[in-house]
């Protein structure tokens, strides 16, 4: 079984947000690839598609996004889930909007969702796609993440939710190493 794992915030008032895009992302797979319905579990959301003969976990944490650590843990703990078999997608305001970066393990970057799983598996090696957001023209940096894509930001924010369903199926279908070398190019 693979684990892709999306982080965000629960709760309508963070729909839409850049925090939220690693849900995006979930959210268009399960729609496309199985019945859209999530089972609320582990202190998550969680939904499973089956590509080919492969099994895939989707999972929200329902944690807010500083505490995804506890939610991760479990799943991986009751399912017996190795690191590898382990994707995490996250915001990252250091990458311009539309650029996706894959790494097959690392720091968490100062991504506070990012940091709760690294303490609570005791670990950086687990692969993670960074989904770039851009940066925040004013200081207030957890008031940029929790706010909404501007209008004419929209177009560029769904071709990366498509792009990383993209990354995400070639995880799971080729591994890290064939994922990274197809999807850490330039911005499109």
């Amino acid at each position: 079984m693979k684990v892709v794992v999306g982080l965000g915030n629960p709760g309508v008032d963070y729909d839409g947000t850049r925090h939220n895009i690693g849900f995006d992302v979930l959210d268009k797979i399960a729609k496309t690839d199985g019945d859209g319905k999530y089972a609320l579990k582990f202190h998550g959301a969680v939904c499973q598609v089956v590509k080919g003969e492969q099994k895939i976990l989707l999972v929200k944490p329902m944690t807010f996004m500083n505490l995804s650590g506890s939610c991760v843990s479990e799943i991986l703990g009751f399912y017996r889930v190795e690191f590898a078999d382990l994707i995490v997608l996250c915001d990252d305001v250091n990458l311009p909007l539309g650029k996706i970066r894959i790494r097959a393990e690392g720091g968490h970057g100062g991504h506070n969702g990012l940091r709760d799983i690294q303490n609570k598996l005791g670990s950086t090696n687990y692969p993670r796609i960074r989904l770039g957001v851009g940066g925040p023209s004013e200081a207030n940096l957890s008031g940029y993440v929790l706010g909404k894509f501007r209008p004419h930001e929209m177009t560029e924010a769904k071709m990366m939710v498509d792009d990383a369903v993209d990354a995400v199926w070639s995880w799971v279908k080729d591994g890290i190493h064939v994922c990274m070398n197809r999807f850490n190019g330039p911005v499109k």
